[in-house]
């Protein structure tokens, strides 16, 4: 029992020791510090001068805001019993996109380098033919950073019949301008755009494009906006439209026939207008023949008439609904640092800095002396 109550006695007097330094060796510490706080302050006030020095130097950055309400279109509902009989005869009255765009799907779209470059390769304006992508070389000053010398020379030139979008003949050239183009669909996607819903809960997108230039902000975020949706509607809808347009041709030779027949049953009847009553044979079987295939061509046309309005009704309800909330409209949402936060961010941060230096040194004095 005595070397027990020896030991925790002499455990409660290490404790205190310990505790005892800690105290000692922090108030070495901040009265060490406390001695440098003329160099602290003075590089505090460094740090303040030169936040507001940048907030000078520092452009304001402009926001250009799309929020758009997107409801996909519904296949299913009272045309889903017929398309199950029109499948039987080999006809598919609900062709859309299917769950091509379920989810979160259409907000990688708008990440995708197929949409962002067709929105740097459209023009700025109506009455310039200038794409956007010269207009973010032009604001980023790029060819002053670019070294090699056929990289400041090159130029996009818009072609929509190329497969790339712009044209260019020289392999050489080419590679370097997607080299280039592939760089800046990466740096938009990083530092200007952010896509996302606001509430997940909501069908309610929203699409946000940042940058130093007012004008290409908007016309960025308006033309990426119009590209995205008008995919999304004809990737949804493109195998209706090809199945309506194969059923359209399909009704109109059913109809031509149909028509030929009955005018071949007039042109029959015309041609014999005296016919002897023991030759009814040069009248009456072509003009049979023309009315059995009028009148078969007529049920075929009926039904696929009813097939082709089914179609067209499918349509409608698989085109999805994109309605626009909010545009991006003069002037822009402007963040620019004020100068406030700017001589308090550079204060604190110089004056962490001065701190940090100041224990660094000491430390490794000690740790030379020691």
């Amino acid at each position: 029992m005595n070397n027990e109550a020896e030991k925790s006695s002499s455990y409660s007097q290490d404790e205190e020791i310990s505790v005892k330094e800690l105290i000692i060796k922090i108030q070495g510490w901040w009265h060490y510090l406390w001695s440098k706080k003329w160099t602290i302050l003075v590089t505090g006030l460094i740090g303040g001068t030169l936040g507001l020095a940048y907030t000078f130097i520092k452009k304001p950055v402009y926001t250009a805001s799309t929020t758009f309400v997107l409801e996909s279109g519904d296949k299913a509902g009272g045309l889903s019993a017929y398309a199950g009989l029109a499948s039987m005869v080999g006809i598919d009255l609900g062709g859309g996109g299917g769950g091509i765009f379920q989810g979160d799907n259409i907000l990688e779209l708008y990440k995708s380098r197929s949409m962002i470059q067709k929105t740097l390769l459209s023009p700025v304006n109506i009455t310039s033919q200038e794409p956007l992508i010269e207009r973010y070389i032009e604001i980023n000053k790029l060819r002053n950073k670019w070294k090699k010398p056929e990289l400041k020379n090159l130029k996009y030139v818009v072609d929509s019949l190329s497969e790339s979008g712009f044209k260019e003949k020289d392999p050489k050239n080419k590679r370097l301008l997607d080299s280039i183009m592939g760089e800046v669909v990466e740096d938009i996607n990083q530092k200007y755009l952010s896509v996302g819903k606001p509430d997940k809960k909501l069908a309610i997108i929203k699409v946000d494009v940042s940058s130093e230039d007012e004008e290409f902000a908007k016309q960025f975020n308006e033309e990426l906006v119009k590209n995205v949706n008008d995919f999304y509607i004809q990737t949804k809808t493109k195998k209706s439209l090809e199945n309506i347009a194969i059923l359209q041709r399909k009704t109109d030779s059913v109809r031509k026939v149909m028509n030929g027949a009955i005018y071949s049953a007039a042109v029959v009847a015309d041609a014999t207008p005296n016919l002897n009553p023991t030759r009814q044979v040069q009248r009456a079987a072509p003009v049979q023949k023309a009315q059995f295939s009028a009148e078969t061509n007529k049920a075929i046309l009926g039904e696929m008439v009813k097939n082709l309005e089914m179609s067209k009704m499918a349509l409608m309800r698989e085109t999805p609904l994109i309605q626009v909330v909010d545009k991006p409209v003069y002037p822009l949402h402007e963040e620019k640092l004020g100068k406030v936060k700017g001589i308090a961010l550079g204060g604190i941060i110089f004056g962490f800095l001065s701190v940090l230096v100041i224990i660094t040194k000491r430390l490794y004095n000690l740790i030379i002396n020691s």
